[in-house]
């Protein structure tokens, strides 16, 4: 089976897709076979679909012991991986960019303070919210239906997270910039209050996401909208 017939199969699958540890001896974790049973109304019998987060999936039957009912399939490792770097915002906004962008299909979200962020986490905030962030990727991965989780990431400054990536493939969102291509790996989105000079200068390379003014969370949306459909319709050749 190729990987378009897997992803094809896999979006057209019965049931929820919920993530296990092991495909060979599925176990549900409670808070998933609480929200299978309770919140879905699913009962023994019912179709579902299993996936390790290490790119397999399968098709299962709900029950007292889960019981697979196919054969694992292995989706290719994409092409190249994309990342989101989103800076510190208040509210549920980290939360709704982090949501979108796991359904849309990037690999890695990096959530930074930057010099013009208004909202500042400590250490236990940082590591509360992280993991937080992460179970919202996870959940936004089983609804859109991926084999795999996002990596979540928070960097206390995003200055210094800038510098350390790598040059090559890494972009910031700003008006003075050019289009983005599907050389752009790593796409960074700066606070409702713009970029300062030290942060323009860790990443020098600028793409612009369009001709209208947009919300920190909204111009994350756009960006990975846009990385993912460069990297599905990159040719092969290239």
């Amino acid at each position: 089976m190729s990987d378009a017939d897997s992803v094809t199969d896999l979006r057209q699958a019965n049931g929820p897709h919920v993530f296990v540890d092991d495909l060979s001896r599925p176990i549900l974790l409670s808070d998933d076979e609480h929200h299978l049973r309770r919140s879905l109304r699913l009962v023994d019998g019912d179709s579902i679909t299993l996936s390790d987060g290490r790119h397999s999936w399968v098709s299962a039957r709900l029950g007292v012991e889960v019981e697979v009912t196919g054969e694992v399939v292995t989706q290719g490792a994409a092409a190249w991986t994309l990342t989101l770097v989103i800076a510190l915002a208040k509210g549920t906004k980290p939360e709704l960019a982090v949501q979108k962008a796991t359904e849309i299909g990037v690999d890695r979200i990096v959530i930074g303070a930057s010099d013009r962020s208004v909202v500042r986490w400590d250490e236990a905030k940082s590591l509360k919210n992280r993991d937080r962030l992460q179970r919202v990727a996870r959940e936004a991965s089983m609804q859109s239906r991926r084999v795999t989780v996002p990596e979540i990431t928070i960097e206390p400054d995003l200055t210094s997270m800038l510098c350390a990536a790598p040059t090559a493939g890494l972009v910031r969102a700003d008006f003075d910039g050019e289009a983005l291509d599907a050389t752009h790996h790593i796409v960074a989105i700066g606070p409702e209050g713009g970029w300062s000079d030290r942060e323009r200068a860790a990443a020098p390379a600028a793409i612009d996401l369009g001709p209208t003014v947009l919300r920190a969370e909204t111009a994350a949306i756009v960006a990975a909208a846009r990385m993912v459909w460069l990297r599905t319709h990159a040719d092969p050749c290239d």
